[in-house]
């Protein structure tokens, strides 16, 4: 069988994966400083839900005060792609499920397109929810704040109340990790079991806040295998077991007939 190589492409500033016959559409969002380049900061998760036969639309962007603005700007740019898509042929297949995916600040940013605009969406994966005020979430904002009242549009309470009262995606898998000190998934879960019982699944994996941004990085062990050798491949296990049940638990998520 012939190795699986991806090709992304760059449409319009985002960064797009397409398998061969396609199952579903992914719109990924990632954390707020590593969104720049998602296709290099998220590859492995990225590539894993590729070889699944999902078309993968990374949409970077940069990180400013109205998250409002942010969310519309994200929804916007996947649209257009995806008629782009279909346009030039290299989406022939219409009615394709389509599903969030966040990561971190991108969890906010997909919970508000779907607060704010009339999106169909078949489900939203929301890893790490982060929705913090300005002043735990950007550095020096504290200095900023002598001058101006400083906080993010919507504020993480307007953002609770959108959520609560306008939020129309049925299906969401939250996933929180052991080791993450500025999750808030526990925030988010009553919210949505409430609006919507027995469609909201919740896991917590073993891993950090940046655990999804971990890459196959190699490790070339030296003539000699030192105690460094030894180190770098203890850690490397133990971040790529995480990783690959990061995956696994998504892309089960996804389709339940995936075999882990």
């Amino acid at each position: 069988m012939a190795q699986w190589v991806a090709n992304w492409q760059e449409i319009t500033g985002s960064s797009v994966l397409i398998p061969g016959n396609p199952k579903g559409i992914v719109h990924f969002l990632g954390g707020a400083f590593v969104a720049a380049a998602p296709q290099v900061t998220y590859r492995f998760l990225l590539e894993y839900l590729a070889r699944e036969r999902y078309v993968v639309i990374a949409t970077p962007f940069v990180n400013t005060l109205n998250h409002g603005e942010m969310a519309q700007e994200a929804l916007n740019r996947f649209e257009q792609i995806c008629d782009r898509l279909y346009v030039t042929g290299q989406l022939r297949k219409r009615g394709l499920p389509v599903y969030g995916v966040g990561h971190s600040m991108g969890c906010k940013l997909h919970l508000l397109i779907s607060s704010l605009f009339n999106v169909k969406r078949a489900g939203n994966v929301l890893m790490a929810y982060n929705n913090y005020p300005a002043r735990r979430s950007i550095p020096f904002v504290d200095q900023l704040s002598l001058l101006t009242d400083v906080e993010f549009t919507p504020s993480p309470e307007q953002t609770q109340e959108l959520i609560a009262s306008h939020y129309g995606v049925r299906r969401n898998l939250l996933i929180k990790f052991q080791d993450d000190t500025i999750d808030q998934s526990l925030l988010l879960r009553p919210v949505l079991e409430g609006m919507f019982p027995d469609w909201v699944s919740f896991r917590v994996l073993k891993g950090t806040h940046l655990t999804p941004i971990a890459q196959d990085l190699p490790w070339e062990v030296g003539q000699s295998f030192s105690p460094l050798d030894a180190m770098a491949q203890w850690v490397k296990q133990g971040v790529y077991r995480d990783l690959n049940l990061l995956t696994r638990e998504v892309g089960f998520w996804l389709d339940p007939t995936t075999v882990r």
